[in-house]
C-alpha cells in the first residue's frame, strides 16, 4: 500500500494548543484505505508528510524513525506531536486492512472494560454532592484541581494550602471511605510546597496526585519520591520515551500520563507501555481529543497492569460534531468493540481542509546499514 496523500482539516471546535492539538489527519493509500489520525498543526505535518509520500504505509516503524531522524534536529515535542498523528493513521490502516480493531494486533484484550475519571464533572451545589454524584455515575473516581482560581488570577500556593485541604475533606466525604479520588496540582507547586500540600492530605487517601511538579528536571523526582507517600501520576507534559523512562525504570512515579499523539503515536506508546508493565508502573493516559481517545483505547486494553482514563465524555457531546464514531462510553467506562483499526467515523463536510500533500520531499540523505535498517543522516 503506497502512500498517496496526506490531508490536514481543523475541527469545527478548533484547539490548536500543542499537547491539546485536535488536528485532524487523513492519510490515503492506493489501496483505498484511508487513516484517520490526530494532532499537530500545519506547518509540523507538512515536514512529516511529504516524507511519508510513496511509501509503503504498512512499514509503520520504518517510517516513525524516518519521520523522527530525517531532519536536522531531532525532534522536539512540537514535532513529535504531529509525528503521532501521522502514526496514528498509519495504524489505523493497518487495522483496516486486516479487518480488525487495532487491539487484536497487540495481543487481544487484557480487560473487559475501562474504568474512567471524568475531568470537570458537571458540578452540584456542593463539591461534596458532586464527588457522589460522579461516582453514582459509574466512574472509579472524581478528579479535582483543589484550590483552583479561574482565568489568569494570582496563584499564592501558601495561602492555598488549607484550601486544599479543606476541599479534600469534603471530596472524601463524598466518595465515601472506600471511593477514589485523583488530586491534580497541575505542576503549580515548587518542591517546598508540593510536598506540604501532599501531606497535608496524605491521611485522605488519594487515588494519586497528579503533576505534582513542573516537567523540565524529572531528576527532582528523587527528592519528590522520599519524602512524598501518596501515589504520584506523571506524564501528560512528556513526549517520546527519552522523557520519561528514567522516572519509570526507577520507579519514581506510580501511573505514567502519556498520551497520544503525545509520545509519537502508537509506536511510541507501546513502548513506553512496555517500560511500565516491567516496572509495576500503571497508565493513566491523560485526553487529549476524541480520535487520540478512541486510538488510546487499543493500548490501554491489551495492557495487563493498571489503568485508569481521563475522559470529558458525558460533559458536552456537541463539542464534537465531525467525529460520528468514536469509542463506546456508558456508565462511566469505556467499552470495546470490534469496528477496524481505531474504529473513527468523521463527517467530512464539517471538516475545513487546511494542507494537503502529494508530493514527496527529502531534507537530508538517510543512511542505512548493509541490511537496510536505519542509521541516521
Amino acid at each position: 500500500m503506497k502512500i498517496t496523500r496526506i490531508r490536514a482539516f481543523r475541527p469545527p471546535r478548533f484547539n490548536p494548543t500543542f499537547g491539546l492539538s485536535n488536528m485532524v489527519v487523513t492519510l490515503e493509500t492506493d489501496a483505498g484505505i484511508t487513516g484517520i489520525g490526530e494532532g499537530g498543526a500545519k506547518d509540523t505535518l507538512e515536514l512529516c508528510a511529504g516524507q511519508l509520500i510513496g511509501e509503503d504505509a504498512s512499514r509503520i516503524e520504518h517510517l516513525w524513525q524516518k519521520m523522527y531522524r530525517g531532519n536536522f534536529y531531532p525532534a522536539g515535542h512540537e514535532k513529535l506531536h504531529a509525528i503521532g498523528a501521522l502514526d496514528i493513521a498509519l495504524w489505523d490502516i493497518k487495522g483496516k486492512a486486516l479487518g480488525v480493531p487495532l487491539y487484536e494486533l497487540f495481543g487481544g484484550l487484557a480487560r473487559d472494560h475501562i474504568e474512567c475519571y471524568f475531568t470537570n464533572f458537571p458540578r452540584r451545589t456542593t463539591l461534596r454532592e458532586t464527588a457522589r454524584a460522579a461516582i453514582e455515575s459509574g466512574f472509579r473516581a472524581y478528579r479535582s484541581g483543589p484550590a483552583d482560581l479561574p482565568g489568569d488570577a494570582m496563584y499564592n500556593t501558601r495561602e492555598r494550602m488549607h484550601r486544599i485541604y479543606d476541599d479534600c475533606v469534603q471530596i472524601r466525604e463524598g466518595v465515601g471511605r472506600d471511593g477514589d479520588f485523583v488530586v491534580d496540582f497541575h505542576t503549580r507547586y515548587d518542591l517546598t510546597d508540593s510536598v506540604r500540600a501532599a501531606r497535608l492530605i496524605e491521611d485522605l487517601e488519594p487515588f494519586f496526585i497528579e503533576d505534582p511538579l513542573r516537567p523540565e528536571a524529572p531528576e527532582v523526582y528523587q527528592t519528590l519520591r522520599t519524602m512524598v507517600r501518596s501515589p504520584l501520576a506523571v506524564g501528560e507534559h512528556y513526549g517520546a520515551r527519552y522523557d520519561i523512562y528514567k522516572l519509570i525504570e526507577n520507579q519514581l512515579i506510580d501511573y505514567a500520563r502519556i498520551s497520544l499523539p503525545n509520545t509519537g503515536g502508537i509506536t511510541e506508546f507501546r513502548k513506553i507501555a512496555t517500560l511500565c508493565e516491567t516496572h509495576y508502573v500503571g497508565l493513566v493516559p491523560h485526553f487529549t481529543g476524541p480520535v487520540c481517545m478512541s486510538a488510546q483505547v487499543h493500548m490501554c486494553g491489551p495492557f495487563p497492569g493498571p489503568v485508569l482514563a481521563e475522559t470529558t465524555r458525558g460533559s458536552n457531546p456537541e463539542e464534537n460534531p465531525h467525529v460520528k464514531q468514536s469509542y463506546d462510553f456508558k456508565n462511566g467506562k469505556i467499552w470495546f468493540n470490534q469496528r477496524p483499526g481505531i474504529g473513527v467515523e468523521l463527517d467530512m463536510s464539517r471538516l475545513q481542509q487546511v494542507m494537503e500533500v502529494t508530493a514527496p520531499t527529502k531534507y537530508y540523505p538517510l543512511y542505512h546499514r548493509p541490511d537496510g535498517s536505519m542509521t541516521n543522516w
